[in-house]
């Protein structure tokens, strides 16, 4: 079995951002792979009865807190978005489109920070077409892309996938089939590697 890492992300979730953060450099030291597996994290929701934090308000203002904290540890820029809870389905697809093309680091690079670094609205089609041609993309392939049915279907089955091997949130990282979940248990991660190279 493979002891590269299965990524299960959306751009809606802090805590994936903060695993983004990390998890390229932890994999890079150990001469392993990263398999992007771009979800709908609110279809993974409901495929597995579960709920964003947030639904609980305790829970929720905590967890903002926390975040801080983590980024503040890792020594990454983080900024609550104003616009949470974000619709990501557009830019979801988008990754599906460029994992395709081949250009999926400086995509998930180009949306990441303008989610969670800059506050950027990127469930407005406007926003998202001036972030990605920012980034050297071509908003208009993008576009035409979201909508093609291979790309819908795309993330339709890797969130399928996600939910039929355990997953029920974002993110979730599997390492030689072993299932972590959360950007605070990257130390398993990294030992799940170590392990798989000993």
């Amino acid at each position: 079995m493979s002891d590269d890492v299965d990524f299960f992300y959306d751009f809606g979730s802090p805590a994936a951002y903060l695993a983004w953060t990390q998890l390229p450099k932890i994999c890079a030291d150990r001469g392993v792979a990263i398999n992007y597996r771009p979800v709908l994290l609110g279809g993974l929701f409901k495929a597995t009865g579960n709920a964003t934090p947030v639904s609980v308000e305790a829970k929720g203002a905590w967890m903002f807190d926390d975040l801080k904290r983590w980024a503040a540890h890792y020594g990454v820029p983080f900024e609550m978005n104003p616009h949470f809870i974000i619709n990501t389905l557009g830019v979801m697809r988008g990754a599906v489109w460029a994992l395709g093309e081949g250009v999926i680091e400086d995509y998930n690079k180009a949306v990441y920070e303008a989610v969670w670094v800059n506050g950027q609205d990127m469930a407005d089609p406007q926003t998202i077409a001036g972030v990605l041609t920012a980034a050297g993309f071509d908003a208009s392939a993008f576009a035409a892309a979201v909508q093609l049915p291979e790309v819908k279907q795309g993330l339709i089955d890797n969130t399928e996938e996600a939910a039929e091997r355990g997953a029920f949130g974002a993110p979730t990282m599997f390492v030689a089939g072993e299932m972590h979940f959360g950007q605070d248990r990257l130390d398993f991660v990294r030992r799940a590697l170590e392990r798989g190279r000993a």
